[in-house]
């Protein structure tokens, strides 16, 4: 396997993980106590702390991209081939 799939599943990996990390620390003005502005949605959060997730979620995809690194060397579990 070529370092291109490696990045590949890498890029999978970091997607997933982002969308499972995104919704995590949010704060809406409801939960806090506050008044909600109308016309704004009650669930938006206050701060969206983008920053602080996107380099959590690059730890965490770096973690699960070398497990399944070993899963596939180590354990010897192959990623199944595309036919072409």
């Amino acid at each position: 396997m070529n370092p291109i799939t490696w990045a590949a599943i890498y890029i999978m990996i970091w997607w997933v993980t982002f969308f499972a990390i995104l919704p995590l620390w949010n704060r809406t003005p409801t939960e806090d106590g506050g008044e909600t502005i109308k016309g704004h949605d009650t669930g938006a959060p206050i701060t969206h702390n983008l920053g602080k997730k996107v380099r959590i979620n690059s730890l965490v995809a770096l973690v699960v991209w070398v497990i399944v690194l070993l899963l596939m060397y180590v354990i010897h579990i192959p990623l199944p081939e595309i036919p072409g």
